[in-house]
């Protein structure tokens, strides 16, 4: 039973932009915050972004300012609107409730290089 599916990631230069999506099953994009989370190689995951219900966020320092995250609940999707990408936000990305996480999606890989 898939709940959490991501999509969006891949490649992209520094300074450039990508729109990550998180379709979420209608039991938990009605009833949870939602929020994007990270993982770079050899780090623990972190959180980059969260969203209530009522669509208040919250942001980690590092990407005030360069991401956005938004929900649009007649599709149960979350977005991640990222630009002015660094190479250290090279990552896996996942999405999931917030803050008390259920099961991992698949997440979805952005690499930033030139």
């Amino acid at each position: 039973q898939v709940q959490l599916v991501e999509s969006g990631g891949g490649l992209v230069q520094p300074g450039g932009s990508l729109r990550l999506s998180c379709a979420a099953s209608l039991s938990i994009f009605s009833n949870y915050a939602m929020a994007w989370y990270r993982q770079a190689p050899g780090k623990q995951r972190e959180l980059v972004a969260g969203i209530t219900r009522s669509s208040s966020t919250k942001y980690a320092d590092s990407v005030k300012g360069r991401f956005t995250i938004s929900r649009d609940n007649a599709k149960n999707t979350v977005y991640l609107q990222m630009n002015s990408l660094r190479p250290e936000d090279t990552a896996v990305y996942y999405c999931n409730k917030w803050p008390n996480v259920g099961d991992w999606g698949q997440g979805t890989q952005v690499t930033v290089s030139s």
